[in-house]
C-alpha cells in the first residue's frame, strides 16, 4: 500500500499545471455564455415544441440568438488564440486583461498573466 500512495503522489505531482510562457498570436470575440444559454433554452423550447426535430432545429436558433444578444448587449468577451514555447496553440478566454497581439503571457491553469 505504501508504494501505491508514494506513485499516486508521484502521479499528482507531474499532473499540476506549470507556468508556462507564451505569446499570443491572435484575438477575437467570445460569446460562449450567450450561445451556451441560448442553446439550452432553445433545445428545451424546441423539444416541448416539436419533438427530437424539434430540439435540434431550437438548439441551433437558440445558440445562433443567444450569442447575438451577448454581443448586443455589450457582454462580449475576449479570447486569445496563444501559442507556448513548444508550438501548440490554445484558446483561452482572457475577461477581465486585454492583451496586444505577439505579447509574452505566462499561461498558468488555464489563465493568463503579463509576462
Amino acid at each position: 500500500m505504501n508504494r501505491f500512495a508514494l506513485l499516486a503522489f508521484s502521479v499528482g505531482l507531474l499532473a499540476v499545471q506549470s507556468v508556462q510562457a507564451a505569446e499570443v498570436v491572435a484575438e477575437q470575440e467570445e460569446n460562449s455564455v450567450g450561445t451556451g444559454f441560448g442553446g439550452l433554452t432553445g433545445l428545451m423550447v424546441g423539444a416541448a415544441a416539436g419533438g427530437p426535430v424539434g430540439a435540434v432545429v431550437g438548439a441551433a436558433v437558440g445558440g445562433w440568438g443567444g450569442a447575438q444578444v451577448q454581443r448586443a448587449s455589450g457582454q462580449t468577451g475576449t479570447a486569445y488564440i496563444v501559442r507556448d514555447d513548444e508550438g501548440e496553440e490554445r484558446w483561452i478566454r482572457s475577461p477581465h486583461q486585454r492583451f496586444e497581439r505577439g505579447q509574452r503571457v505566462d499561461l498558468r491553469q488555464g489563465r493568463l498573466y503579463p509576462h
